[in-house]
């Protein structure tokens, strides 16, 4: 008789022990999968894959054509919550220091798997830094949560799914003919995002005006240094019907930033300058608004409090994102309805997603009813 492939696995122990799988991969990530047995009811599973772009994606500091992810999965008593953490080299994140951390990972001390606040703070508390590692953990038990309490994120923290904003798409600095390649892929979504920060940005934006006249959010991603030139740039981008302009300056010319705003007649955001919760009233006094990203915040918990905080000073919100699978694009879309814009268009950048989600239809984030992160297996 010819067994199946996962009757294999169970009978030959590899899906029971608490050990790195020497010399298993698994077909579909070609990469070894870890598992961690909990003494309770809990697994822990984890695994490395690389995301495949469908373009060269260029920004004001590097180029790529691949984003190094881990994929993490939370079992309890059969009910499995997925995760994910994606590391742009830039910040410093790679697969090993993600697996490192998340081999010092125990839930085995924790009676009650509800008790987000409790084993999310210990988990922080493992060492400092591991953002994106801290999310996998984070957004795995969101999903494991919601699953057993049968309901999608968007409703436990009773958010209207109506009201989720529009994405935009981002368009990576490249060369005239590939811009309008680009521009004319994206025909289907309302807003644009435009990566700048070198020295064909006018150029850029000519180039897309010379397609269409949607409108257009910049990013500069630190990439002009001199105050005086970010103004002028600002006041010329702001005839070519663009929103905002996102981390002009580079986050250590603090008072050159604070000087930009007050000057500038669009609103500027910080994406590099705010990392977590402790970041957001130090951003008050130098942007007009904060760019939220899971792999930055450590997860949904954090990111519903920067939300929340953000609000209270009276600031504007984006919710953005990495290159990334459904899985985490998904977890942050559970955020949607809260924010002034959206950015999660990373699972469309990508050749070899591994789950379907939260939908872009006509250029609007569609939430999954799914409960959960609202997300399946493809």
């Amino acid at each position: 008789m010819v067994q199946n492939r996962r009757d294999f696995l169970k009978t030959s122990g590899l899906l029971a022990g608490s050990v790195i799988l020497p010399g298993f991969t698994n077909k579909l990530f070609d990469e070894k999968i870890i598992e961690k047995k909990m003494s309770g009811k809990i697994k822990f599973r984890y695994r490395p894959y690389t995301l495949e772009l469908k373009h060269v994606f260029t920004v004001a500091t590097n180029s790529r054509s691949t984003t190094p992810i881990v994929l993490t999965e939370i079992e309890y008593d059969g009910i499995i919550g997925y995760g994910e953490a994606s590391m742009p080299p830039y910040l410093g994140e790679s697969h090993q220091t993600v697996l490192d951390f998340l081999s010092k990972v125990n839930f085995d001390k924790y009676e009650n798997i509800f008790e987000l606040e409790t084993i999310l703070s210990d988990i922080d508390s493992i060492a400092p830094g591991n953002p994106a590692a801290k999310a996998s953990i984070d957004i795995a038990l969101h999903d494991l949560i919601g699953k057993l309490m049968n309901q999608p994120w968007y409703n436990i923290w009773g958010l209207n799914k109506e009201k989720t904003p529009y994405t935009s798409f981002t368009i990576g600095i490249d060369k005239p003919d590939v811009v309008r390649k680009k521009v004319k892929e994206a025909e289907e979504y309302k807003i644009l995002k435009v990566k700048l920060g070198r020295d064909n940005d006018k150029e850029m934006i000519e180039t897309i005006r010379s397609v269409t006249d949607k409108p257009i959010t910049v990013d500069a991603n630190q990439g002009w240094t001199d105050k005086q030139f970010a103004l002028d740039m600002i006041h010329w981008l702001n005839e070519k019907n663009v929103l905002f302009v996102e981390q002009p300056m580079p986050k250590t010319q603090i008072e050159d930033l604070q000087w930009l705003t007050q000057h500038s007649p669009l609103p500027t955001i910080g994406d590099e300058s705010v990392q977590r919760l402790s970041d957001v009233i130090k951003a008050k006094e130098i942007f007009s608004g904060i760019n939220i990203k899971l792999m930055k915040s450590t997860g949904m918990r954090e990111a519903y409090k920067m939300i929340m905080l953000a609000r209270a000073l009276g600031m504007k919100v984006m919710l953005g994102c990495m290159t990334e699978t459904s899985c985490a694009i998904s977890a942050a879309a559970q955020l949607s309805p809260l924010v002034d814009w959206a950015d999660l268009d990373g699972a469309l950048l990508i050749n070899n997603d591994v789950y379907e989600g939260t939908k872009i239809i006509d250029g609007k984030v569609v939430l999954s009813s799914l409960a959960g992160i609202g997300i399946r297996k493809i």
